[in-house]
């Protein structure tokens, strides 16, 4: 089979593709045609030797003619696949990604494609009898109205813009019903699917065995046996969180981007893709619709709508009869303890009302802050630049970042004093307060510690679904995509958590978690109550998300980012260059300061050199390069041509188009 060779891409950041022969096994006394063999290898994965380790590669293309050059062509150890798993629309896409997000070919294929060796079978899903948030209905003139934009022939983007507990559930799987009709595919996409119970079941109860799932609790081998299920046509709704986005569905018909606005849609590793971004340009090549929906838009995706990009649809009325909660904003300045006097009265209320309560922190852990009150001292994680939790489950301090823990410290290493403490608090805490407060409620916590073991979290929310739970207590898992009758109050303890963060989305993420959790109260009834303490009521994002003055707040965050010039009004792209020499890094962001200088056109800046906010993560030291300019297309050629050039060995550099965190 020496006639015919291979061109493999890999998932590392190199632009070239490499030339190997096919494996010994694939010899056959008469070759097939060069058309015959191409349709045969291109789109397959393949083991082949790279230096000194085996690799996995991805047959792009094939030749009938060596390379020029005088070197030994290698041969691929063995196949992956049976059948090719990719075409050429995903190698457009592929070859797109790598441009627009500064990585490579290879990188972008792998981050699209599952990444099992083999199919095993998948698990079967429970699907529940009564589905009362999203059993099917007759829809309001509204939710009527958007379904027929949606479906109509205007081909701009569509945005399902509605408060909580509008429906806009029931008009996305209405649009995807008469979309796999007509005998298309429809992609659904979900921020974080392990979040979303009611919504699979409801998805797997009307679409039945049309519907594959494509998510984290999904072995690499069983999202493989889900991917070809698509692939093939058995299977022509995908469900899933940001990466099925790729779910190969030929006859693309629909792509449903529920909650835009939940920053889980980018990704934190190369290529740094966005799925917003890929979906309008999948959307593009195939003719597709692009749909849509939050309460809470991204600022970006609103300022879309103002300048009519997007279309926007409104749903303004609660579909369940209940009718938006009513809000009490607790200043706690001067007040001792995490619970005010005023959330505990209305938890007591709410609980001889036969009613249940939520109760949100988006911190977890016991305390976050260990400090000295003699000399000052602070401790950190030696590994990386930020503050250590304490865990009192575990009874250990812990990194939220790289994971490293040590034991509580009793004296201070500094100065020796015994004279310290806690500041702070996270959920754990307060789940010890309420108990101290209410010994007779029945309480559980939701939060990435107490869900560690598989299907904790579906049992706590079936345990409060059914009323057997008073108080769920829990981080962002109790924040969106749950509907449940019994709730009346919804308790924000601290609201001021993100928003001092150095960050310009600071704002706009607390007015979205505001909005987002108590939407969670009176979905159903007319007696929802909300409770926001926090230490700066004043801030517009805190006051206007009480007051649900939506479309101000958004007015006002559009002027700010306009007179700053952040986006949308204009392109960011951030370079972050670590290594575990700081010197090493600052100087080479300082040399990359240099030449994008002399590169980029005028009408861009570049902010910075400068540390990251979060200087240490790993030992690996952090400093950045933030660039701006009105369009991308100013910056992506510098930068492209930067990031060509040879660097030293221990140096990384993260390319990150249209950044959601720049800490």
């Amino acid at each position: 089979m020496n006639d015919y060779f291979l061109q493999l891409l890999f998932n590392l950041p190199l632009d070239d593709s490499f030339t190997y022969l096919p494996p010994l096994d694939e010899a056959q006394e008469e070759p097939p045609s060069l058309e015959a063999f191409a349709a045969r290898w291109r789109g397959r994965r393949v083991i082949a030797p790279f230096g000194r380790r085996s690799v996995t590669g991805f047959v792009v293309d094939v030749s009938d003619h060596p390379p020029k050059g005088d070197f030994t062509i290698r041969r691929v150890t063995r196949c992956i696949d049976d059948e090719p798993l990719f075409g050429d629309q995903e190698l457009e896409l592929a070859s797109w990604m790598a441009s627009m997000y500064l990585a490579s070919t290879g990188e972008a294929l792998a981050a699209m494609l599952p990444g099992g060796r083999r199919e095993s079978s998948v698990p079967s899903f429970s699907v529940e009898e009564e589905i009362a948030a999203i059993k099917p209905h007759s829809l309001s003139s509204q939710q009527s109205s958007a379904l027929e934009a949606i479906l109509g022939n205007d081909q701009r983007a569509k945005y399902l813009y509605g408060v909580t507990g509008s429906g806009k559930t029931e008009v996305f799987l209405r649009a995807a019903e008469a979309t796999i009709a007509a005998g298309k595919g429809v992609i659904y996409l979900v921020p974080e699917i392990s979040l979303t119970h009611q919504l699979v079941d409801a998805i797997r109860g009307r679409f039945t065995d049309q519907v594959a799932l494509l998510h984290s609790a999904l072995t690499p081998s069983q999202r493989l046996a889900e991917w070809k299920k698509l692939r093939g046509g058995q299977a022509l709704l995908a469900v899933g969180a940001r990466s099925a986005v790729f779910a190969p569905i030929k006859k693309l018909g629909m792509i449903i981007i529920d909650e835009e606005h939940e920053a889980s849609y980018k990704s934190g590793t190369s290529p740094r893709y966005h799925a917003r971004q890929v979906a309008m340009r999948r959307a593009a090549l195939s003719g597709a619709r692009l749909v849509m929906g939050s309460a809470t838009p991204s600022v970006e995706a609103y300022a879309f709508m103002e300048e009519g990009s997007i279309q926007r649809l409104s749903l303004t009325e609660r579909i369940a009869g209940g009718v938006l909660p009513s809000v009490e904003v607790v200043d706690m300045r001067g007040k001792n303890g995490t619970l005010s006097d005023e959330l505990i009265a209305r938890m007591r209320s709410a609980k001889e009302a036969g009613r249940q309560s939520i109760l949100f922190l988006n911190r977890r852990g016991f305390s976050y802050f260990f400090h000295c009150r003699s000399c000052g001292y602070q401790m950190t994680c030696k590994r990386c630049s930020v503050a250590l939790t304490f865990h009192k489950s575990s009874g250990r301090m812990v990194c939220h970042y790289c994971g490293w823990s040590r034991p509580p410290l009793e004296v201070c290493p500094e100065c020796g004093s015994l004279d310290v403490g806690y500041s702070g608090f996270g959920t754990e805490k307060i789940e010890e307060d309420v108990r101290n407060h209410f010994p007779d409620f029945r309480l559980e916590r939701a939060d990435t510690d107490a869900v560690k073991k598989k299907g904790s979290l579906k049992r706590i929310l079936d345990h409060f679904k059914k009323g057997q739970t008073d108080v769920l207590l829990g981080t962002q898992m109790v924040a969106k995509g749950l509907n449940f009758p019994g709730v009346s109050l919804v308790g924000i303890v601290q609201a001021d958590s993100s928003l001092h963060l150095p960050d310009f989305r600071s704002r706009e993420r607390t007015f979205a978690l505001i909005t987002q959790v108590a939407g969670r109260a009176g979905r159903y009834d007319s007696d929802g109550r909300v409770v926001i303490q926090t230490f700066t009521p004043e801030d517009p994002a805190i006051a206007l998300a009480s007051e649900g003055r939506v479309e101000e707040f958004y007015r006002q965050e559009l002027e700010s980012r306009r007179a700053l010039g952040f986006p949308p009004a204009s392109r960011l792209l951030r370079l972050v260059f670590r290594s575990r020499d700081a010197k090493e890094a600052e100087a080479a962001c300082e040399r990359a300061a240099s030449f994008l200088r002399s590169q980029l056109p005028r009408g861009s800046e570049i902010l910075g050199p400068a540390e990251c906010p979060i200087a240490i993560i790993a030992k690996n030291y952090r400093f950045q390069l933030i660039l701006r300019a009105r369009k991308l297309s100013m910056l992506l050629p510098a930068v492209t041509g930067y990031r060509r050039q040879k660097r030293g060995k221990g140096l990384y550099v993260e390319y990150d188009v249209d950044p959601v965190s720049l800490l």
